[in-house]
């Protein structure tokens, strides 16, 4: 066996999407890489010399370029490919790209990422999509996402200090109202989703429709008092806070997601103590002894939190991954991009599971390194 890296006491900082210089005029290098790129891997797409000459002279009138539809289905797919702290990019090519480049309103951003979240949701059978946006070109910007996810909880505060909702939601739950928005202190309330036109102008905000977002009860196969809690999650986690860069060109309004792998929910949304903090809750009412850090209440609590989760979604006929069958697929991913000439580099504080670490085959390796050159890929953006 490897040695056994160690986790990291911070994880590894993650590029961030830095504004093409010079007033927004696209690097004609990071242009001309991707394009050779596309060529490589693509060997049917046709002349790449002549390619590049039509991309180096857009780029010298406009400053910008426009990919073709292939491009950006590639460069999209890829850059999943390329996202080092995520374990699910086995299916980087099965990627559906959603071509919304000539949608900039936000009335019309708003509708298209309600679709979004119907078409991904499938009837409960998840599918990977991502929906882009009109990107940034010079003197023109994009609209903005101001929302992480399309789908998130409202987190409040009572008058006498409590909590409701997820803690992790408050900072837009504050801005939703600030906007008008106004709605009962509920724990899993969904919030509206917040659209700017372009960067700094006023959002515009929108009820979720409820054919747009599936949300699964949850229940313990052996536990009946479980379903007393009144839990659920959200079954689509789509991202919408990261800019899609591919050759230079910046899309920051292109969400995207996969399907959620168990211990997202179970481990960490609704156990971490700055997010729903259930673990206590649960382990009283399994009537777990407390008194001592020894007696592993948070452990025992945590599997039966995380059990009941994947229980839930699988009753529902929801697509769910549990983590060790997850970190198998990671590691037939990382041989097949290996047969392919490709690394595949990847963040260990986050590929390895929140669970149960140690027991699946994720943990007892070392990965390649993390690129911040490397693209296309998705990058944390900017104040929203």
């Amino acid at each position: 066996m490897p040695p056994v890296p160690q986790p990291l006491s911070e994880p590894q900082p993650q590029p961030r999407f830095q504004p093409p210089p010079q007033g927004g005029v696209v690097d004609r290098g990071q242009a001309e890489e991707f394009v050779r790129q596309f060529h490589h891997e693509q060997p049917h797409a046709g002349d790449v010399e002549r390619r590049v000459r039509e991309v180096l002279a857009e780029i010298e009138r406009t400053g910008t370029y426009e990919h073709s539809p292939a491009e950006l289905a590639f460069g999209a797919r890829v850059a999943w490919r390329n996202a080092a702290r995520c374990i699910g990019r086995l299916y980087w090519r099965s990627l559906v790209v959603r071509d919304l480049r000539h949608v900039t309103s936000p009335d019309e951003v708003a509708a298209q990422c309600f679709e979004h979240l119907r078409l991904a949701g499938n009837g409960g059978r998840i599918r990977p999509v991502v929906s882009v946006f009109a990107p940034d070109r010079p003197g023109r910007p994009g609209p903005r996402i101001v929302n992480d996810q399309l789908v998130r909880y409202a987190g409040h505060r009572t008058p006498d200090g409590r909590r409701v909702g997820d803690p992790r939601g408050a900072t837009l739950t504050e801005r939703a109202r600030a906007l008008g928005w106004k709605r009962e202190d509920e724990p899993f309330q969904v919030l509206p989703l917040m659209v700017r036109e372009r960067p700094g102008a006023r959002p515009e905000w929108y009820e979720l429709p409820d054919d747009a977002v599936t949300e699964v009860p949850l229940r313990h196969p052996d536990h009946g008092w479980f379903a007393e809690l009144g839990l659920r999650w959200y079954a689509v986690p789509a991202i919408s806070d990261m800019v899609l860069e591919i050759g230079g060109v910046p899309y920051p309004a292109a969400p995207f997601n996969g399907w959620y792998m168990g211990t997202e929910i179970g481990a960490r949304d609704l156990a971490d103590a700055d997010r729903y903090d259930l673990l206590p809750v649960v382990a009283d009412r399994l009537g777990l002894d407390r008194s001592s850090e020894r007696t592993l209440w948070r452990d025992r609590a945590l599997v039966e939190l995380n059990v009941a989760v994947l229980h839930s979604f699988q009753e529902a006929g929801v697509t769910m991954a549990d983590h060790h069958t997850e970190s198998e697929r990671f590691l037939r991913h990382i041989a097949q991009e290996r047969r392919h000439g490709r690394a595949t580099p990847a963040d260990w504080s986050w590929i390895v599971p929140p669970v149960s670490g140690s027991a699946t085959p994720v943990f007892h390796r070392y990965y390649d390194p993390v690129d911040p050159s490397l693209r296309p890929a998705f990058l944390p953006g900017g104040p929203s």
